[in-house]
């Protein structure tokens, strides 16, 4: 029986699988508030701070370096703050002139007649389903129209789960074949702490932040959730099962990292390592189903990660013939996708917007064009796979929010080939063209879409060093690409390095910056460059003295970081970099616990911002409109954080992050 084990080395295991490379190819009244919202949106957080997200409207055909240097050089202000190595740390940072306040943590109530959390872990999985979920991620906040800096909705993934979760930890038995076993309350608690959050929060007549409860808006979305699968490939055959014949309703949304939101007014959570919650037992069938051996499926006794299959059959995607669409062979096939989320209307059905293709996907983060014309890119977050985007059939429409409802139905979807010259095209997912065809496997364009990577291989995309966050310059719309490391690089013999990703053993990742051709967010041409290689200084010394190795030095001007992850543009134009990586080890002892730094795109200086308690990762992070409240993730903290009294139940929480003169964050 596997019970409590130890932070460290539950994470590891968790990484472990996460990021392996699944890549076998060879190349590189409340409806009237509700409709309000919807069409106040632009009046908003997108409307106040147009050019601060959506990609301004200023470039035309104009050098991008120079447009940069004449949109705005950003302010950035404050003292770095310096890294801590201490093995005891269990607290934020944050420079002096500012406050960093835990705001929302897990167990917190969210719907209204939520217990409150025990510390002891004892609530149970009906509890959880009304309380917020474990490992905060991606989030968003959404103002009020009438009081955009003061009021709104704030909106938060929730990645996966600790042993925290439970009393004891996971409960974890074997049968005689060695088949997982697991209570199933411990499941259903653990479906519950999955999903998304959307709190309504707003500032007091002291002018301090603080969460709504009860509210109308507060809601629970999660692993159990019914949703709705849209667009090309609903009702295909590969999205039938037994339980749901129609291939147009599934059961929750699993594993969401990071996210992107609509000009219109909705939320988009994205679905990042469900392969890991799945099982396929034949062999046979595994080794000839793409949809599984492509995306990292587990093939064996059971799935990668908690054994959801002992008591909830929809994990377990081995085929069963005796079952109409065999059984749930095609469970997995339901996940991977963008999950469109209306937060203005908690009684919205979710939906899974499968037009923009399958894959483990980072993010979906948007680019606006001066002709309303949009772009979504998504990162593919394992070792040496892809970076895509997606482009709508149609234009935004701000003057008709009801012909927006449903863009993410029609469009296409790309992947990224980066020629080695710093040149770059985006190679249509297109069923019948470049080779996806029958001849190579592909039977619709359901088929392309369902396996996404498959068609990537076919079409010669570049392989990434983990392609995380997208973050899109607020002027230029230059796009800039965290690529977090791998391990594998120019030592695998389908990864090779390559311009992009130049350093073999890559332990600290890199950023990119693409330049799409006329700044348009739907060209098919770009140009590319390394913005940065994360690392130690030139003639750093690791801990025992010696000298850390050439392929691990970067080209940081300021502070030193390792293994981006979260990236985002405020709205004055700073960009924000947030960390990943193991404090605990030997090659990151100079970066110390995990950060968020704050980098300007015209001269790349970083400067350290924040740093977390001991064991954590920090990711996700939003404003208000006018910048003076900032709210940023800590996830999974490895002691007692945010209690922070040595009692070990440490708690992912979001830390409300202000400056004490009531001025903009980063100034």
């Amino acid at each position: 029986m596997l019970r409590n084990q130890s932070h460290d080395a539950f994470h590891q295991s968790i990484e472990a699988v996460d990021n392996q490379p699944d890549n076998r190819a060879d190349n590189e009244s409340l409806d009237q508030l509700v409709e309000q919202g919807r069409r106040n949106f632009m009046k908003g957080s997108l409307g106040l701070a147009m050019a601060g997200f959506l990609g301004g409207t200023l470039m035309g055909c104009a050098s991008t370096a120079s447009a940069r240097k004449a949109a705005f050089s950003p302010q950035i202000g404050f003292s770095s703050v310096p890294v801590e190595r201490g093995a005891t740390f269990d607290s934020v940072t944050v420079p002096k002139g500012y406050s960093a306040t835990p705001f929302f943590s897990w167990g917190d109530p969210v719907e209204e007649g939520a217990p409150e959390w025990r510390a002891d872990g004892s609530n149970s999985w009906q509890d959880q389903m009304k309380q917020a979920g474990q490992n905060h991620d991606g989030m968003w906040f959404f103002p009020f129209p009438d009081k955009p800096d003061s009021a709104g909705l704030l909106v938060m993934n929730h990645e996966y789960i600790n042993p925290t979760l439970h009393p004891d930890g996971l409960t974890i038995k074997e049968d005689s074949e060695g088949r997982k076993q697991r209570p199933a309350h411990e499941v259903k608690k653990e479906l519950a702490a999955h999903g998304v959050s959307v709190i309504e929060v707003r500032k007091n007549s002291a002018g301090h932040w603080e969460r709504v409860y009860p509210s109308q808006y507060n809601r629970r979305i999660t692993g159990m959730t019914p949703m709705e699968l849209t667009g090309v490939v609903a009702g295909d055959e590969m999205l039938k099962t037994v339980a749901d014949p129609t291939g147009r309703k599934v059961l929750g949304t699993l594993n969401n990292c990071s996210m992107g939101v609509t000009p219109w007014g909705t939320y988009l959570t994205c679905e990042e390592n469900w392969k890991n919650y799945f099982v396929n037992q034949n062999k046979q069938d595994y080794d000839q189903r793409v949809s599984h051996h492509r995306y990292g499926v587990a093939q064996g006794a059971s799935s990668k990660y908690y054994g959801w299959e002992s008591t909830e059959p929809r994990f377990n995607a081995t085929p069963d013939a005796g079952q109409k669409h065999g059984g749930f062979v095609n469970e997995p096939n339901r996940f991977g996708w963008v999950v469109e989320i209306d937060p203005f209307d908690p009684y919205s059905v979710p939906k899974k917007r499968t037009s923009m293709g399958r894959l483990v996907r980072e993010c979906s983060t948007l680019s606006l064009g001066a002709d309303n014309r949009m772009a979504f890119y998504f990162g593919d977050d394992t070792r040496g796979e892809y970076l895509y985007k997606f482009v709508p059939d149609g234009a935004y429409q701000p003057r008709n929010m009801a012909a927006n409802r449903d863009l993410l139905d029609q469009g296409t979807m790309y992947v990224a080939v980066l020629n080695d010259d710093g040149t770059g095209e985006w190679k249509a997912l297109i069923f019948g063209q470049d080779g996806l065809t029958l001849r190579n496997g592909f039977t619709s364009q359901a088929d392309v879409l369902v396996n996404a990577r498959k068609a990537a291989d076919v079409l010669g995309a570049t392989t990434m060093d983990r392609p995380e966050w997208v973050a899109v310059h607020p002027e230029t719309r230059e796009v800039y690409v965290t690529l977090t490391n791998n391990k594998h690089r120019g030592k695998k013999d389908d990864q090779p390095t390559n311009g992009a990703n130049p350093r073999i053993d890559n332990r600290h990742g890199q950023i990119v910056r693409f330049h799409e051709a006329d700044n348009n967010p739907a060209a098919t041409t770009f140009n590319w460059e390394i913005f940065m290689l994360a690392g130690d200084h030139p003639g750093a010394t690791l801990q025992d003295g010696s000298a850390v190795p050439a392929n691990h030095i970067g080209n940081i001007k300021g502070d030193i970081f390792s293994s981006p992850d979260g990236i985002w543009f405020d709205f004055g134009g700073r960009l924000w970099i947030q960390t990943d990586y193991g404090d605990s080890s030997d090659r990151n002892f100079n970066m110390g616990t995990n950060q968020m730094l704050c980098c300007d795109p015209e001269t790349a200086e970083v400067k350290r911002f924040l740093v977390g308690p001991r064991g954590c990762e920090i990711t996700g992070v939003t404003t208000t409109p006018d910048g003076r409240a900032m709210w940023v993730n800590v996830q999974h903290p490895k002691l007692s954080y945010p209690a922070s009294d040595g009692k070990p139940r440490a708690r992912s929480t979001t830390v409300l992050i202000t400056k004490d003169d009531g001025g903009v964050i980063g100034t």
